[in-house]
């Protein structure tokens, strides 16, 4: 089995800047991506969420690590760079992962809002699943 180190993009958006409705969007968003991709914390190297400036009132890590076995995976939250206009209280993540899958194996989650962002990959995996 040749493993490689893969990544995983996904975002979505909150409906509000509340820690519940932030909290809501990231469970949704690492259970979807969780789901389509199989993920095993130990094969998971770092994950990096990025928020819009106008979601302050939870970090996404903090939600990532109450999930079973995340305790221990490198987690890190930045703020998004502020283009005008762009999609407003929009949690981004990059999951860098060791895998044996091929590259077009992995699936990329774009919820909610988000699906806008990129919607080549929202319509290819729509019709993949």
């Amino acid at each position: 089995m040749d493993w490689k180190v893969r990544a995983i993009r996904g975002a979505t958006t909150a409906s509000s800047n509340t820690k519940e409705a932030i909290a809501e969007s990231v469970k949704e968003l690492l259970d979807d991506i969780d789901q389509r991709n199989e993920l095993d914390p130990e094969e998971i190297i770092s994950v990096v969420f990025t928020t819009t400036a106008d979601l302050d009132a939870i970090f996404p890590a903090a939600i990532a690590r109450k999930r079973d076995h995340w305790d221990s995976v490198p987690l890190l939250d930045v703020q998004q760079m502020a283009v005008t206009p762009s999609l407003q209280q929009c949690i981004r993540v990059l999951i860098h992962i060791n895998t044996p899958k091929p590259q077009a194996e992995i699936k990329h989650s774009y919820l909610r809002e988000a699906s806008n962002l990129r919607p080549d990959w929202s319509l290819a995996q729509v019709a993949s699943r």
